[in-house]
């Protein structure tokens, strides 16, 4: 490696951070000049995953069931919660930072006076790692757009789309449709792009008939069905039936987990799966930070919900968990979301809050946040408290200083946050009075 090039991840991660002048810069042109300077392309089929939420969750299914088929498999997914090389996987195996030292360089040399943000830089580097590997599928999660963000620049045999909501307005638009229209971009003619979402926008709908696109529609091209025991997908030409639920918990997880079969009968003839794969995939899948419940006294919950459609599907989870004599919330966001509506829809089931300062310029304070808990007079179960902290790990040091070993603790928000509660392991609880 050259001396004048830095030799850690964590020395390359501080140069990109540096290396454009905006944090997000929506367009395609500097990153496939680079791509194509590169010469970077995949041999295995390229699955994309866009939506508003749920692209994780189905990012993971999808790659453990086709682990379970016996299947080589890359996966490109974030952000992270504690190690960058969360964001690259082989096999099911988190990379080394070691492996992604020469890709780094090498994008480093190919863009020459090319300047790229921090998520293009750091995209291009683990899409050549990934391209460089002998892989029999290649799952892609998409950033915050699909149109123009950076992993559109890599064209994709089977587009899937999730459940699309109000997020990142400022550079996706104010409107279902405008958002819908953005995360559309990722459909490519001729492929099977799979709409996991019941009720799409129009502007999907157009988009596929637009491109010449092979639409699956959930309700239409693919269902599911079930009880509190088992449930059954049934595609065009394919059917599983007594499907266990997946590991992963929550209410929107089936919509989720249609969409993945979909985009498999779709791909059937260069990625075939059994029904075996598919029970193992679903009953191994794991996905840290979404609704992620860890034993102990009290019960610790995770969950990176930070928008109000995954904040509203997170309430409702927390709501079927059964009897807690009180919830405290550790939560820190960021000033861009809809913070009103986060703070609204979780106050009916949060006792005590504690809100955190998060490592970021655009994290809204844990004093701005009390301030606006104050202001919305919001009220909960019972007496509420508010309390505010440098970290979120010093915030849930408090809840657990508070809580009784019967209570729950929900740990929810931004990335960082989560991530902060993380950062040496998950931990496991004992309360003040616990045996």
């Amino acid at each position: 490696m050259s001396p004048t090039l830095p030799r850690t991840l964590d020395e390359w991660l501080a140069r990109c951070e540096l290396s454009h002048p905006k944090e997000i810069d929506l367009t395609l042109d500097r990153v496939q000049q680079v791509k194509d300077r590169l010469g970077l392309m995949f041999n295995a089929p390229v699955i994309t995953v866009a939506g508003t939420n749920g692209k994780g969750s189905t990012c993971a299914m999808l790659e453990t069931i086709a682990l379970q088929a016996g299947y080589r498999v890359g996966l490109y997914i974030k952000p992270h919660l504690v190690h960058f090389e969360e964001r690259c996987r082989v096999n099911g195996e988190m990379v080394a930072a070691e492996q992604l030292l020469p890709h780094f360089e090498a994008v480093e040399l190919a863009r020459g006076e090319t300047t790229l943000t921090y998520f293009e830089f750091t995209t291009l580097a683990i899409a050549r790692l990934l391209s460089m590997e002998t892989l029999d599928l290649v799952i892609l999660e998409v950033g915050l757009g699909g149109r123009l963000d950076a992993v559109n620049t890599i064209a994709t045999d089977c587009a899937i789309i999730t459940s699309i909501d109000i997020d990142h307005t400022e550079y996706l638009g104010h409107t279902r449709e405008a958002i819908g229209f953005e995360k559309a971009g990722i459909m490519r003619a001729g492929k099977p792009v799979i709409v996991s979402d019941p009720m799409p926008p129009q502007s999907i709908v157009d988009q596929a008939a637009r491109v010449g696109a092979d639409l699956w529609r959930f309700g239409t091209d693919f269902n599911y069905s079930g009880d509190k025991q088992q449930w059954n997908w049934a595609g065009r030409s394919k059917r599983f039936n007594g499907l266990a639920y997946p590991a992963l918990r929550g209410a929107n997880q089936l919509l989720n987990a249609a969409g993945v079969l979909a985009a498999f009968e779709a791909l059937r003839d260069r990625v075939p799966i059994t029904a075996q794969a598919v029970r193992n995939g679903f009953a191994l899948v794991e996905l840290p930070g979404r609704f992620q419940i860890v034993a102990g006294q009290p019960t610790l919950v995770l969950d990176v919900a930070h928008n109000p459609h995954s904040v509203a599907t997170l309430a409702q989870n927390i709501d079927q968990m059964g009897f807690f004599p009180r919830t405290h919330a550790v939560f820190g966001g960021m000033r861009d979301k809809d913070l009103t509506a986060v703070l609204t829809r979780m106050a009916p089931l949060v006792d005590h809050w504690y809100f955190t300062d998060l490592p970021r310029g655009r994290a809204a304070t844990a004093t701005e946040l009390a301030a606006l808990h104050a202001s919305l007079a919001l009220k909960g179960p019972g007496p509420v408290t508010v309390a505010c902290h440098a970290s979120p790990m010093e915030a849930l040091q408090a809840a657990l200083a508070d809580a009784d070993p019967a209570d729950r603790i929900v740990v929810f928000g931004s990335f960082y946050t989560v991530g902060g509660v993380l950062q040496n392991g998950v931990p496991r609880l004992s309360g003040k009075h616990a045996a």
